[in-house]
């Protein structure tokens, strides 16, 4: 594995720094904690603009369809900024989804339109009181002449107040597998979307399906064989949203690092006590090894060998490392890092809402548990 990125990956590297500065920098994170949309549009037009949005949609479909490593370089430095955007959930999961099993039709409709960042496509997939599994898939879809008809409740479905479409998971026979992907319409007659509160303030939603009719152009892939397509896409996912916990924890360190050299007590800096100094050697020793872990798991992906241990290990021990790190920097800021005020909450509450979501720990384990002791 070579760890050493070209000269296009660091200008990659720059071109998202300098947007994210210029358009996301965290008083803008801060403003979007209360904006209804709950992402800045100067921002999502300017990473259309850079090809971002299409960052892993072929290019036949109007994407960039950049590597798994390229894409590592710019969801380390979407971490970094904690920029706010429909990205993960449009362009890679949705936009995944779409290329792997969309009809012609439907590739041709929306792929290009994600791509460009014209249209947001979200996903509703999680359920209340149900696991991240197939069986947690509850809300069922049942056939109505030549259409379907959606009844259930999904929850936490980002951006669902902004998306064109939402990626639905419904349940559509009696096998734990039996599940479907449709696309719905979020102004349909029958779906009414919530506001919900979360531990990151991001923009999310509560989904309610009552009987809501689609069409047979809405099924993505074929009836009954969605969840090997879902998991094999939340698999390249999940190697992004450990990059992204890795760009996080690098940069609440370094705030923390700056901050441990200029504040002093004692007459004394912080970083001079042994206590202070030996928590940020584990912390910058954690990092680096999430970061290595990231990068085999995205060279793995690239070179057409198996993640299905690798991308549960990258994510899960990313982001225990953010939530661990960006703990240490709330503790070493004293009471001012409990305090709205003060930058490093931002790092911790995101780190938490990561590590809570798109498979928790207890799940990553279990997936790298089959992998490890059923082979």
């Amino acid at each position: 594995m070579d760890l050493t990125f070209s000269d296009e990956q660091e200008v990659l590297r720059e071109t998202v720094r300098g947007l994210a500065a210029r358009h996301a920098d965290l008083g803008v994170v801060r403003a979007m904690e209360e904006d209804e949309k709950g992402y800045p549009p100067a921002f999502w037009a300017k990473l259309g603009e850079s090809g971002l949005t299409g960052l892993t949609i072929p290019e036949k479909w109007g994407g960039s369809e950049m590597s798994m490593l390229d894409a590592v370089v710019v969801y380390d430095e979407l971490g970094r900024a904690l920029s706010p955007s429909p990205h993960f959930v449009s362009s890679v999961v949705a936009g995944g989804v779409l290329t792997a099993a969309g009809t012609d039709e439907q590739r041709q409709e929306w792929l290009p339109k994600i791509a460009s960042g014209e249209a947001v496509v979200t996903t509703a997939w999680v359920e209340p009181d149900r696991g991240y599994g197939p069986k947690g898939v509850a809300l069922t879809a049942t056939q109505d002449g030549d259409g379907w008809l959606l009844t259930g409740v999904k929850r936490h479905v980002p951006y669902a107040n902004s998306a064109d479409r939402i990626l639905v998971l419904a349940r559509t026979g009696t096998a734990a597998e039996d599940i479907t992907l449709f696309l719905v319409d979020p102004s349909s007659e029958g779906v009414t979307l919530t506001a919900q509160r979360t531990v990151a303030s991001d923009t999310q939603h509560r989904l309610d399906l009552a009987s809501v009719r689609v069409g047979p152009d809405a099924v993505v892939g074929t009836v009954n064989g969605a969840w090997p397509v879902w998991s094999e896409v939340l698999h390249d996912g999940i190697i992004l949203l450990a990059a992204l916990a890795v760009g996080g924890a690098r940069r609440v360190l370094e705030i923390t690092v700056d901050y441990a050299k200029t504040r002093k007590q004692f007459d004394k800096p912080l970083g001079a006590f042994q206590a202070i100094a030996h928590n940020l050697s584990d912390a910058v020793t954690a990092v680096d090894g999430a970061e290595t872990l990231v990068w085999e798991a995205a060279w793995a992906r690239d070179n057409g060998r198996g993640v299905e241990k690798l991308a549960p290990m990258a994510k899960l021990f990313a982001c225990k490392t953010y939530r661990e790190v960006s703990d240490l920097a709330v503790h070493v800021h004293g009471g001012m890092g409990f305090t709205v005020e003060c930058d490093v909450q931002l790092f911790f509450r995101r780190a938490k809402s990561l590590q809570l979501n798109w498979w928790d720990d207890r799940y990553l384990e279990n997936l790298i548990a089959t992998q490890l002791l059923d082979a």
